[in-house]
């Protein structure tokens, strides 16, 4: 059975949500390897960890119909799963994607809003997308495309030639809203759809905000372009926040229905005010423009001590990488891995980058 099986198999299990099967993948290292050890397990915990036939063929079901309609399986452990995703506490164990955006490129934007958007906020939408294709123009624009800001985002991201993938909150074997249809063609080679559903599931209420922890967790940061005083894109917003991620907010006048949420949000601390995209990327320090930097060779800091030295070690010759990434590659425990990491920055060795990314100073 492949890894994607077993993680079907895991989740399927009665009472083991999604906490206990990520701290079973994280103890263990896959999902297969959960099922090998069962027998190490609390018999409540094994006794459940059972792979029903019902079960086999739904899993059989499900990869005949990825492998049909060119659907890339990404499970947790994949190089190709979300680096960024991967370091929230609740990231999906397995996600279904069609396009060709790379999603883990290295600038990646949300931007969500109301679905009841007005002309100011289309406007907003267009000049947004407009300045980040001359400011940062490998950056991925995401959203969930719903009406309103969402679709208007993945819309005028196509428009000026910016990659977008839509994180829906159903399976890829039907588009919601069906309008949005022809834009969710278009995203296919710009871009891409991607969901933690199955084919088959519905659109539920509460998937959506299932739906908007992976458009949080995926990015570097989210901007909020309008929203009520309560909508899914202040969810949002405060879940990026939770996961250490860059939010920003466009202002409203102070009587505007969907300016509510917006300056409520900046007024709280959880999104800074930005009034154009300039002002998001000189917050990030994002730049695109190439500079000429010599490495950092770490014999010149003699007191680096054995693991310090290979972390550096294993960030030599790449351009970034995560921290689950190191951790794999030096062998060492997560919370010493983490605690090293700060060491090294503070040392004026490595920068931290948005999502539990690191890269070495050149």
């Amino acid at each position: 059975m492949t890894e994607h099986g077993y993680i079907r198999a895991l989740l399927d299990a009665k009472g083991i949500g999604l906490n206990v099967a990520l701290q079973l993948m994280q103890h263990f290292g896959s999902a297969a390897a959960i099922f090998d050890n069962r027998t190490s397990l609390p018999k409540q915990v094994a006794d459940r960890l059972v792979v029903t036939d019902d079960t086999m063929r739904r899993i059989d079901q499900e990869e005949a119909f990825c492998d049909k309609n060119h659907i890339a399986i990404l499970t947790y452990n994949d190089a190709a799963y979300p680096q960024r995703l991967r370091e929230c506490a609740d990231a999906p164990l397995a996600l279904y994607y069609r396009g060709n955006a790379d999603l883990n490129a290295r600038h990646i934007i949300s931007v969500v809003g109301t679905r009841r958007i007005t002309e100011r906020g289309k406007d907003i939408v267009a000049q947004f997308c407009r300045d980040i294709a001359q400011l940062v123009p490998d950056a991925l624009i995401v959203s969930g495309l719903a009406y309103g800001v969402d679709i208007h985002a993945h819309r005028e991201a196509l428009q000026n030639g910016l990659s977008t993938v839509a994180v829906l909150a159903h399976g890829l074997d039907r588009i919601y809203p069906n309008y949005h249809r022809q834009t969710a063609v278009d995203m296919l080679s710009q871009g891409g759809l991607l969901t933690e559903f199955t084919s088959g599931t519905t659109p539920f209420a509460g998937n959506f905000v299932s739906r908007n922890r992976i458009v949080a967790g995926l990015c570097d940061t989210t901007v909020v372009v309008e929203s009520a005083e309560k909508g899914g894109a202040l969810i949002t917003a405060h879940l990026a926040q939770e996961y250490n991620r860059d939010v920003f907010a466009f202002p409203g006048r102070i009587n505007d229905e969907f300016s509510a949420g917006c300056n409520k949000i900046i007024r709280k601390n959880v999104a800074a005010l930005i009034t154009k995209a300039a002002d998001m990327t000189e917050a990030l320090n994002w730049s695109t423009t190439p500079q000429t930097q010599h490495i950092i060779q770490p014999e010149i800091f003699p007191d680096l001590s054995a693991e310090e030295s290979k972390l550096v070690d294993a960030l030599t010759g790449v351009e970034q990488k995560s921290i689950i990434e190191l951790t794999q590659d030096t062998q060492l425990p997560f919370h010493k891995t983490m605690q090293l990491l700060l060491e090294l920055e503070l040392k004026g060795m490595i920068k931290g980058l948005p999502g539990g990314i690191y890269r070495l100073l050149r």
